[in-house]
This record gives structure tokens, C-alpha cells and sequence, in this order.
């Protein structure tokens, strides 16, 4: 799902409702939040619709348009989510009768199950569990709800006690047993409306992810004092044809000449790499042209500056063992798949870099023999004409931290910048389950991606 993130909440201070009530409310929406959408991206990736004529308008506002649909709905989220918290920013346009709604869903288990907090056509507002054509009320609370007006709906769940807030007042509480786990929802019955800034936290008793990093994430290091990512591609001061792989010990300085001649520039997993580092070695001020075979290997702890790949072959460097890995400088273009492997444990830290017509720049293994929980730093670099540039396992823990990140010529903003996998056993294909920050695994928020 591709999640900018979320502006600041303005919400709505209905009837009844103090200033004290609100600044609590605000509190609370705040607390461990692991999922958001403000639909400042333009569109809604990572949500799935049931019903109804759905659009994001110009200010960032998912709208519902059809008042004759029965049911429309967009759901997001995981079913596997249990204890958490979602709040909305609502705004009803019209209804179609005292019993029409638009309303915030939790732990829908189906697009006909689920617990709603409802803005009834009659002024009120309602908390429902909901089981196909049966509706029971938890509670409710006349609220003299209109047209036009934005309202922030909150649903806390906790094993079997649901709580319902409107504009930070709780409205309903109650104990039901319909739902134990579910994604979100947006949804509309015989009205429309719009919705934004959409978040979920884990304050109603647990964290819904599955399952959150079992070691800690690397923190975002400080932006370096660095000059940005070159502009260009450098010129080559020379260039030198290999036939057999070259080991590195300590430190190996190319002068920014070129080497090429292994493999077929393919995709076989069987090529050679054209360097191969030895545990804490470091190569710098190379460029590695075509046919690369499969670039570089870091057999424990590296670092790469200034390397640069024209075209990659297989991959462009494969992290294979040690705990840390930095790419600092350089650039890589023309990979059909990915650019950097991560088949080891650790973290790589890839910074002041570019990438041009790439699949994705990194991908955490999603089948390898060992099934480690791999970590991703990300910060000034410059994507051009690339799938994704960062895919990780959620089910291992993964995590990809990203700052300074600048996408170029991507008008209808088609790079994704975090893909999240269901990592498998060797010998199996991993599987897409989404994509998007979500502040647990996928971790930016909207300032830190620029489009030009």
C-alpha cells in the first residue's frame, strides 16, 4: 500500500465538547501509531473497495459521491490485527434518510462484519456491531449531526470491550463478542461523504502487527555533511577487462577506471561476482561496466564508496555475511531486477546514491537457505524510473528506515517506496502482502520523499 502519511488532524469540536475532551482525544490518537493515510498521494493504494464511486479530490480528501449506494466501503489493513485503536477525520455531505451513514469501521472480518461508529442521517451517532442484514447498537448519543461538517470518529477495541468517540467524547462503550481481529474501514450506506487522516495505534491494549521487530531497528543516523548524489555518471579514467573474480583484503582504491568481462550481463544465478570482499573490506572509486556478472559479494562486513554500476548483470552487490554494510556514494542503472541483495543478517546503510530504470534498489532475501531479520538505512538518494526501492519480509521483522529520498520524472508517483513480502523457505516464492509506511516496518513519513 503506498502511505504518504498524515498532515496534522484539524478536528472538528462538535456539540458538547470541551477543549479539555479534545486535547485528550488528540492524545490518545497519537499514542504508537502504526498505520496512516492523509490520501496526499493522490490516491488509494493499499485500500480495497466494496461498493460505491470513490475519489481523492485536490486537497488530499477520499470522497464516497454515489448516496444510492447501499453499501460502499474501503477496507485497509490486516485481518490478523486484534487490540488497536483507529481513528478518521469524517465528513458527511448528504444522507438519504434519518437511518442512512457515513461512518468508521474495526475489526471487519468481511465486508459485512465488523464493528461500526455510524453518523446517522436522525443527528446521531451510533456505535454498531454489525453481521450481514443484523445491526445491534452498543450505544448511542444524539449528537445533531450535519452536512459539511467534519467530525473525528475513534473506535478503541480491547478483547471484548469497544469504545466509540466523536470528537474525542466517548459516545458508547460496551462488551461484544461479533469480531476479534479485523482490518479497518471506511464505509457509507445511502450517503456520501469524505474521509482523511486516517490512523491506528496500539493504545486500545495491543500493537496490530504481525509480528513487530523482534530486535531494534537501526535509528536514522543524522543527515551527513555531504554534497548531494553526483548529477551524472562519471568518465571513466580507463578500463580493464577481468576474467576471474578479484578478492579484496582491506582496502582496494579503482581510480574510477572501469572493469568488465564476467558473465553474460543475464540474470543466471550461477555468475561470478567481479569483486569479492572479504570481511571488513572496503572498494571504492570503481566503475563496474558490462558484463558485470554478479558485481560485487561482501562475504562479512563492507563498505562500498563511489562504486558505480553502468549495467547491472544478476545483482549489483549481495551482502552475504557480517552485520553491517554501507553504500556511500555511487550509483547503479540498468538492473531488470534488483539492485542490492541482502542475504545476510544485519543492517545496510545505503546513502548519497542514485538509480536509474531498476527494478528494486534493495531487497531483503525472501527465500534464502537461513531466514534472518534484515534491516534497511536509506537517506539522500535519487531514484529515476524504478519499480520500488525497498522490499522487505514483515513476517521475519523486517524494517526500512528512508530520508532525503528524491523521485524523479514520477508525476503519478508509480515508484513504491516500501514493499512488504511474506518471506518463505528456500525453494518457495515469496508473496506481495502490501506496501506503504506503516511506522513499524516501513518507516517515513511524507517530508521525507520529494517528487521532481
Amino acid at each position: 500500500m503506498r502511505i504518504s502519511g498524515r498532515r496534522p488532524l484539524l478536528l472538528a469540536v462538535g456539540a458538547g465538547v470541551t477543549a479539555a475532551a479534545l486535547a485528550a482525544g488528540m492524545t490518545s490518537a497519537f499514542a504508537a501509531t502504526v498505520f496512516s493515510d492523509d490520501f496526499s498521494d493522490g490516491d488509494t493504494s493499499g485500500w480495497s473497495k466494496s461498493g460505491g464511486t470513490w475519489t481523492v479530490d485536490g486537497s488530499g480528501v477520499l470522497n464516497q459521491s454515489n448516496a444510492g449506494s447501499e453499501a460502499a466501503r474501503q477496507f485497509a489493513g490486516q485481518t490478523s490485527w486484534t487490540n488497536y485503536s483507529v481513528q478518521a477525520r469524517v465528513r458527511p455531505t448528504s444522507f438519504g434518510s434519518s437511518s442512512a451513514l457515513v461512518g468508521l469501521a474495526a475489526r471487519s472480518t468481511s465486508s459485512t462484519k465488523m464493528y461500526r461508529l455510524a453518523l446517522l442521517g436522525s443527528g446521531r451517532a451510533e456505535l454498531q456491531a454489525v453481521n450481514g442484514s443484523s445491526v445491534t447498537a452498543i450505544g448511542s448519543a444524539a449528537l445533531g449531526v450535519g452536512t459539511g461538517t467534519w467530525y473525528t470518529l475513534r473506535i478503541e477495541t480491547s478483547g471484548s470491550t469497544i469504545r466509540g468517540f466523536v470528537n474525542g467524547t466517548q459516545i458508547a462503550s460496551g462488551s461484544n463478542s461479533l469480531a476479534g481481529a479485523g482490518r479497518i474501514g471506511l464505509v457509507t450506506a445511502y450517503a456520501s461523504g469524505g474521509f482523511d487522516d486516517v490512523s491506528v495505534d496500539s493504545s486500545g491494549g495491543g500493537t496490530p502487527t504481525t509480528p513487530p521487530p523482534t530486535t531494534t531497528p537501526p535509528p536514522t543516523t543524522a543527515p551527513p555533511t555531504t554534497t548531494p548524489p553526483p548529477a551524472g555518471w562519471p568518465t571513466p579514467t580507463g578500463s580493464q577487462k577481468v576474467d576471474a573474480t578479484i578478492p579484496v583484503s582491506g582496502s582496494f582504491d579503482g581510480g574510477l577506471k572501469r572493469y568488465y568481462g564476467i558473465g553474460d550481463g543475464g540474470q543466471s544465478e550461477s555468475q561470478d561476482p567481479m569483486f569479492e570482499l572479504a570481511a571488513g573490506a572496503t572498494l571504492r572509486n570503481v566503475i563496474i561496466g558490462a558484463p558485470a556478472g554478479d558485481g560485487v559479494h561482501c562475504e562479512g562486513n563492507c563498505t562500498l564508496i563511489n562504486v558505480w554500476w553502468e549495467d547491472v548483470g544478476e545483482d549489483a552487490a549481495t551482502f552475504r555475511g557480517g552485520t553491517t554494510y554501507t553504500v556511500d556514494g555511487g550509483g547503479a542503472r540498468s538492473a531488470s531486477d534488483k539492485v542490492f541483495q541482502h542475504n545476510g543478517s544485519g543492517t545496510v546503510y545505503i546513502k548519497n546514491f542514485r538509480v536509474e530504470n531498476a527494478g528494486k534498489l534493495y531487497r531483503a532475501c525472501g527465500n534464502c537457505s537461513t531466514s534472518y531479520q534484515r534491516h534497511v538505512v536509506i537517506d539522500n538518494v535519487i531514484v529515476r524510473n524504478t519499480d520500488a526501492i525497498a522490499g522487505i519480509n514483515t513476517n521475519w521483522g523486517d524494517t526500512a528506515r528512508f530520508s532525503r529520498i528524491t523521485i524523479v520524472g514520477d508525476p503519478n508517483r508509480e515508484t513504491s517506496i516500501c514493499v512488504k513480502y511474506k518471506g518463505v523457505p528456500k525453494g518457495s516464492e515469496p508473496t506481495e502482502i502490501g506496501e506503504g509506511a506503516d511506522g513499524v516496518n516501513c518507516l517515513y513519513s511524507p517530508s521525507d520523499i520529494t517528487y521532481q
